[in-house]
């Protein structure tokens, strides 16, 4: 079985190296006999797609280069088709892809390094850090005093890796949790579940509310600028999905009119934000520019272990685990 790793042209800080695809074999000894090409040219990809049985790579790469081409033709033998990020919002709607080839995604990645970030956002706005650094490029000395999230009830839309990492730290920190996700399974560290469509009834009891879920025609403008209304006065608001989940403008009017106290979010509408956007300067707002949930020495390694579980449920017959249903759209 052929694979081939299509790196981005020119520099990537997650870019697969040769060293990392062994590294991961002698983990999975299983897969010594997958032939692998790993490149970032565009000779590199016209050699090795019409002979891939899969590929991995990604979802700007999957955009440009296979949406709008006869994949029939191009990659006759193309069977898995694995991106290396959990959102594949971007390649939607999945019309392109023929039933044949299963679109995998990268769910799964994000759970430590997302729940450490999501712990810091709660920790930082329970700390009454953006009032803090405000004061400090001020230079003013405003002593604000806070208290512990023990007791404190976290509201989490999005209960995958990302949301269950953060829900599994919050929880050890003494905080009720309650989870939001489509139906109303329970979660391990979850005090209680609720459907979406009862997010309404949810909200007014959000102290803090975090934004995890993947974006979906279902999910976009979730948290509207009606439903910002039903959040407690004083709430503080955590994205760390995507920046069309919420209403941007309405959370920034809520930060100005003190409705919502503090507000994080590591993703925006458009990326990079534009110099002059009011989401640099509105008070009580922290921003980061989408560095919330990528491990830096350990991603790649964790993808590859993802794709080789992928690869084994294909051989064996069983559903795999990071497909991506085209209807839901994750």
């Amino acid at each position: 079985m052929r694979i081939h790793v299509q790196n981005p042209a020119g520099t990537s800080a997650f870019s697969f190296t040769r060293a990392q695809w062994d590294a991961a074999v002698k983990r999975h000894p299983d897969m010594r006999d997958l032939e692998v090409t790993i490149d970032n040219s565009d000779d590199g990809w016209s050699a090795a797609l019409p002979v891939a049985d899969i590929v991995l790579t990604w979802v700007d790469i999957v955009g440009a280069k296979l949406r709008g081409c006869d994949l029939s033709h191009a990659a006759p033998r193309l069977k898995l088709l694995s991106c290396n990020s959990a959102g594949v919002d971007r390649l939607a709607p999945f019309d392109w892809l023929p039933r044949d080839i299963a679109l995998l995604n990268n769910s799964g990645i994000h759970a430590d390094k997302a729940g450490e970030f999501g712990l810091m956002a709660l920790l930082m706005l329970h700390n009454n850090m953006p009032a803090h650094i405000r004061s400090q490029h001020a230079q003013r000395w405003a002593p604000m005093h806070a208290t512990t999230l023990k007791g404190r009830t976290l509201v989490i839309v999005g209960l995958g890796a990302i949301g269950g990492g953060v829900a599994r730290l919050a929880k050890m920190l003494g905080m009720t949790i309650v989870g939001v996700r489509n139906g109303s399974a329970p979660h391990e560290y979850c005090d209680e579940v609720v459907s979406v469509s009862d997010i309404h009834k949810t909200l007014v009891r959000a102290e803090d509310l975090v934004l995890a879920c993947p974006l979906t025609k279902d999910t976009r403008n979730l948290l509207s600028r009606e439903r910002i209304a039903l959040l407690p006065r004083g709430a503080r608001v955590i994205n760390i999905g995507r920046g069309q989940l919420w209403d941007q403008d309405a959370v920034c009017d809520a930060l100005d009119s003190g409705h919502l106290q503090y507000a994080f979010t590591d993703v925006a509408w458009s990326e990079p934000v534009e110099e002059g956007h009011r989401l640099w300067a509105t008070p009580g707002l922290i921003l980061t520019p989408h560095i919330a949930a990528d491990d830096r020495d350990r991603y790649n390694d964790i993808t590859l272990d993802i794709l080789f579980e992928n690869i084994r449920a294909h051989a064996a017959g069983r559903p795999l685990p990071n497909q991506i249903d085209p209807v839901r759209g994750y």
